[in-house]
């Protein structure tokens, strides 16, 4: 067993984890987020996801030098932090080693990302794409899966030597084109750059689609190479929540094998939010649906405003959850998604704890939510929490009026 004092760092907070993860009330919320992914009717279930401001907490501080060690410290710090929130997150008995994926040169797509970062400490960072034209599209990488086995295998031998008596190791086998790198919209803005979109889609629609499309292909055939494989396992639902449900197995760390149809898939197209229904439709959802219906049950959106293309979503076969943004009209989204779906609410971060901790503010705010989607299948999810000002129980606090407020919605 590997010795010395990040080794034993590593260990106790793991058996620390281990001792929230058997909890009785983790299996609790398993059952409600079942039933409320299903439809089933439930009180409104709250997820908190407030890690941009994870270096405000005391907790944060790492002791750890090893630097492969130092990410499992990490994210067992912040396992550990996050079941005192009180919130409907549940902390899953396992710690996940990411394979060695064999990826292409420069990004996923095998052109450098153009990020330029800002002379000013603290500024905002510059971009400069790749694509200059749509004709460079022969200078992209063509996906594939493949992972080096010898560096996966020394990794996760590594980690169940430290912990591997204490809590579970999953090797995370999943293709690296899935989430942001699966959603074709967010790649997309990084190769061609934003604006260059919204510009192609008038002045060069053809050359556009062959872009989208090649997209579509490569994302496409490493999934499916993947499932062959063996590689996607049921830790990798994804659906930006708690991903239970009654139709599908439950999250399970190993062993490999499901299929695509057994696992959530999350999507969505923030770039697309000053699109039109129509732009976005014919140049991203288009292209989004083959990847996502290939998938057992969806959630498709983000920080994006969806209220005028929730008909558009509808042509998802297996859609589950919709997000209703800071910006969308939460009145016009409830009765356009009624009973149908997963009513996903974000409410603004900076109301809620980001510019000032006003807690009348947040219970109006709150209870007028909670009124416009009477009647749906509601769960609240605080995200984008950029800060906390400092002052982490505002957390606690934040997820105790909510709760106050909630917990007689049902």
């Amino acid at each position: 067993m590997e010795r010395g004092s990040d080794a034993r760092t590593v260990r106790d907070l793991a058996r620390q984890y281990a001792e929230v993860c058997a909890q009785p009330v983790q299996d609790e919320r398993r059952d409600l987020w079942r039933r409320h992914n299903s439809l089933r009717r439930t009180r409104p279930l709250i997820y908190v996801r407030w890690l941009a401001a994870w270096h405000e907490a005391e907790e944060s501080r790492l002791v750890c030098g090893d630097a492969f060690l130092r990410h499992h410290e990490t994210v067992l710090r912040q396992g550990l932090f996050q079941s005192t929130i009180g919130d409907d997150t549940i902390q899953e008995p396992w710690l996940v080693q990411p394979a060695s994926l064999i990826l292409p040169e420069h990004s996923v797509w095998g052109v450098p990302f153009g990020r330029k970062p800002s002379p000013i400490a603290g500024g905002s960072w510059m971009y400069d794409p790749p694509l200059k034209s749509l004709a460079d599209i022969d200078r992209l990488a063509r996906p594939r899966h493949a992972i080096d086995e010898d560096a996966t295998r020394d990794n996760a031998d590594r980690l169940r030597e430290v912990v591997g008596d204490i809590i579970t190791v999953h090797v995370d086998r999943a293709p690296g084109y899935r989430d942001w790198n699966g959603d074709i919209s967010t790649n997309l803005a990084y190769l061609r750059g934003l604006e260059q979109v919204m510009w192609d889609m008038v002045d060069d629609p053809a050359g556009l689609h062959e872009l989208v499309a090649f997209m579509r292909d490569g994302i496409l055939a490493t999934h499916e190479a993947a499932e062959q494989a063996g590689d996607w396992s049921l830790a990798e639902h994804e659906n930006q929540a708690m991903p239970y449900s009654l139709e599908l197995q439950d999250p399970t760390a190993n062993p490999h094998g499901v299929k695509r149809r057994d696992l959530w898939g999350f999507f969505a197209a923030q770039e697309m939010a000053q699109v039109s229904p129509a732009m976005h439709e014919e140049f991203v959802f288009e292209y989004q649906l083959p990847i996502a219906r290939e998938f057992g049950l969806v959630a498709y959106g983000c920080c994006e405003n969806l209220t005028h293309k929730i008909d558009m979503l509808r042509r998802l076969p297996n859609l589950r959850r919709i997000a209703v943004t800071p910006t969308a009209d939460v009145a016009l989204c409830a009765e356009q998604i009624g009973e149908d779906y997963v009513f996903s609410w974000r409410p603004n971060p900076s109301q809620m704890i980001c510019c000032g901790f006003d807690r009348d503010l947040i219970r109006r705010v709150v209870r007028e939510a909670m009124d416009a989607s009477r009647g749906c299948h509601v769960d609240i999810t605080l995200k984008d929490v950029q800060t906390v000002q400092g002052n982490t129980a505002n957390l606690r606090e934040w997820v105790r009026i909510v709760r106050d407020i909630t917990d007689g919605c049902c």
